[in-house]
């Protein structure tokens, strides 16, 4: 019988909890932004893992902000791995602390950007009905 939840998993979960509070608490750079550890993938043989975030720029949202906050955010992250690496091995009892990759998330912007356009489409079928009821009913 397989296990329903192998050991890699239980490893980039534990990651996942406890690099998303080193992150909030230590990591004081002001370029940061709001960052969300979305997903943490360890290797098989633990020698790295791809860490997944999603980030919200300060202030005004526009693609170029947001762009910005994700070159931002990914640059300190990725400088930033060696403490966070050396910070998460004194709380997860690992024999080797897996190398930290960072990534931006894109597939929350992808669902997004696709629930906008479902949106538009709602509303222009709306409108479209509309505009057909006044046509038709006069």
């Amino acid at each position: 019988m397989a296990r329903d939840f192998k050991r890699t998993d239980r490893v980039g979960d534990q990651i996942q909890r406890d690099l998303a509070s080193l992150i909030q608490r230590e990591i004081k750079d002001p370029r940061l932004g709001m960052v969300t550890i979305s997903h943490v993938k360890v290797s098989k043989d633990l020698g790295y893992a791809d860490v997944y975030f999603t980030v919200m720029a300060f202030g005004e949202q526009t693609d170029e902000t947001q762009a910005e906050a994700i070159k931002n955010a990914t640059q300190v992250l990725n400088n930033a791995s060696g403490f966070l690496r050396t910070e998460l091995a004194r709380g997860i009892k690992l024999r080797i602390m897996p190398q930290l990759r960072f990534h931006f998330d894109e597939s929350v912007e992808r669902g997004r950007h696709l629930h906008g356009l479902i949106e538009k489409a709602w509303q222009q079928e709306a409108q479209r009905a509309d505009e057909d009821e006044d046509t038709n009913g006069n």
